[in-house]
């Protein structure tokens, strides 16, 4: 029997046939499913600095539990002292079974570390079904010692859903448990 993380069974077992219910879909296939969760991480004015750099891929490791891969630059950029090909900023692609342990982590363990949490922006969608979040800084992740941070950096989260419309992509991540704000203004 393959390995299925809770997300997975309750995606399968309950959300599924919700969704399907909601939207008055006639087949499973129309369905929204999460596609992967891209995590990235700029070093900002850091470039210049390799060991930031290096421990910026080593926390994203730490974090995913995947290996991260650096994102460079395309063009020359004078005021940034930036030249082409240099690294600015790590990322990783989370697909399958790491995506459904990463998204349970996040919603259990960190987004309840955050200080004076009350929800994500609901206003984060792209129209295309995705949905963007930022984290301001790393602390909130079990997985980095705090003690030996060097840089307090943020990143950005985006989930790829196969919904085509932000209602779609907003009731599928709402349902795997990501607590959106109450409020009209978020």
């Amino acid at each position: 029997m393959i390995y299925q993380s809770k997300l997975q069974k309750l995606y399968k077992e309950k959300i599924v046939s919700i969704l399907k219910k909601k939207f008055g879909y006639n087949s499973i296939m129309e369905v929204p499913k999460l596609k992967k969760i891209v995590i990235h991480q700029g070093v900002g004015s850091y470039v210049s600095d390799k060991k930031i750099i290096d421990y910026s891929m080593n926390e994203i490791t730490y974090i995913t539990g995947q290996k991260a891969i650096f994102c460079y630059s395309r063009h020359d950029e004078s005021g940034f002292k930036l030249r082409k090909g240099m690294p600015i900023g790590v990322k990783v692609t989370l697909r399958r079974t790491k995506m459904y342990e990463f998204l349970e982590r996040l919603i259990v363990v960190s987004l309840p570390r955050v200080r004076d949490f009350n929800g994500v922006k609901k206003s984060s969608f792209d129209n295309h079904g995705n949905y963007n979040m930022g984290i301001v800084e790393q602390v909130i992740y079990p997985e980095i010692n705090i003690d030996k941070i060097k840089k307090n950096m943020g990143m950005n989260i985006t989930f790829v859903t196969s919904a085509k419309k932000n209602e779609e992509a907003k009731s599928l991540l709402s349902l795997f448990g990501i607590p959106f704000k109450k409020n009209k203004n978020g």
